[in-house]
């Protein structure tokens, strides 16, 4: 195999193929990226047996052939060659040489037909939809999944598909992201996927706030979304997602549109004097205003408050403030609507007149 490329063309590609190779692996060449140059194009690969990502270059010269070299190691090289750098790739059996200019570096390489692949069985539902649509529903639910929770089923985001509506939902046991477009979709019944964590991580590096569409398709075991140059497949968590519809109240007592900057100034300034592992804070409702209170183990306070439109009894409710900023982070408009009811119940955020996107947040004892 050889080929011959712009060094900005690969930068890349090369990129969001190394992104998802681990750095410790069980397998060797699971630590490389697979190269075939084939008909004027260059193809890359890289995979984890979880999470495959192919990337396409068209219209590089070369002579057609395979090989995989070490992704870590073949990344950093092209990353340090000046932006102008003509790279030049030649496999030798179980050498791969690179070389730009003065430079040369030699690489080992593995047998390409070692390199494995996600086998994936037959498509069962293939949606077409817009990039910033699906990038927008991941970004806006992707910060409440879990980490590493024993109860696997969390460590990732549930994908719904209906047949007039697609809906992302990802919580970690102690709040709930939910986020949902309407769009015609044909699907014989309802779909459910639970699409693994660093998935949905890697999905976003190759997602853009672009028009153009991609194709998502869903079949019981994986996942795959098809961009112009690119195809992300990932294998989904087994296992039954919590029933969220559950723990979403259907009506709360208390229903306040404040404004967002002003809300999320008070809880990171209130913030810096929380306890550092349960980063509690405490909600202070009376009539006209809104009190943000914390404490630490040192006898530290803080008191903020903000001017708010009630008139009801007074009420006290403690929550974890990082979940809190997060939420009105990832909302991003400029008024939000917060429900609240009693120091026992979850308190709901979202935007007044966007109900498509809603955020969930429990209780906690302070």
């Amino acid at each position: 195999m050889k080929v011959k490329i712009e060094r900005d063309r690969l930068l890349r590609p090369l990129a969001h193929v190394a992104g998802v190779v681990e750095k410790r692996q069980t397998l060797p060449i699971l630590g490389n990226v697979y190269l075939e140059q084939k008909q004027d194009a260059l193809t890359l690969v890289g995979t984890d047996l979880e999470t495959e990502v192919l990337t396409r270059i068209d219209n590089v010269d070369g002579e057609n052939g395979e090989c995989t070299v070490t992704a870590r190691k073949f990344y950093d090289i092209c990353r340090m060659l000046p932006e102008d750098a003509l790279i030049n790739i030649v496999n030798e059996g179980d050498r791969t040489i690179i070389t730009s200019g003065r430079s040369r570096f030699s690489l080992q390489s593995l047998p390409a037909n070692d390199f494995p692949r996600l086998e994936a069985e037959q498509w069962e539902e293939s949606i077409e939809i817009k990039q910033q649509e699906l990038k927008s529903l991941l970004e806006r639910t992707a910060f409440s999944m879990a980490q590493q929770d024993v109860r696997y089923y969390l460590n990732g985001s549930l994908l719904e598909v209906s047949n007039d509506m697609l809906r992302v939902v990802a919580t970690d046991g102690h709040r709930l992201a939910k986020s949902e477009i309407s769009m015609p979709v044909d699907v014989s019944s309802p779909k459910l996927a639970i699409i693994p964590r660093k998935a949905v991580m890697e999905m976003l590096r190759f997602l853009e706030d672009g028009e153009e569409t991609v194709r998502l398709d869903i079949n019981p075991n994986h996942v795959r979304v098809t961009g112009d140059a690119w195809v992300f497949v990932a294998k989904l968590i087994d296992g039954r997602f919590p029933d969220y519809e559950k723990v979403i109240p259907p009506s709360l007592s208390t229903h306040l549109e404040i404004d967002r900057d002003q809300f999320y100034d008070i809880l990171a300034r209130t913030a810096i004097l929380t306890n550092e592992k349960f980063r509690g804070i405490r909600l202070v409702l009376k009539p006209g205003t809104m009190m943000v209170m914390a404490n630490n183990p040192e006898q530290e306070e803080a008191v903020d408050e903000m001017p708010v439109d009630f008139d009801g009894q007074e009420v006290e409710i403690g929550f974890n403030v990082g979940y809190l900023m997060e939420a009105l982070r990832a909302l991003g408009s400029d008024k939000v609507d917060l429900g609240l009811q009693d120091p026992n119940s979850s308190c709901t955020i979202n935007t007044p007149q966007d109900r498509s996107t809603l955020y969930l947040v429990m209780p906690m004892r302070i």
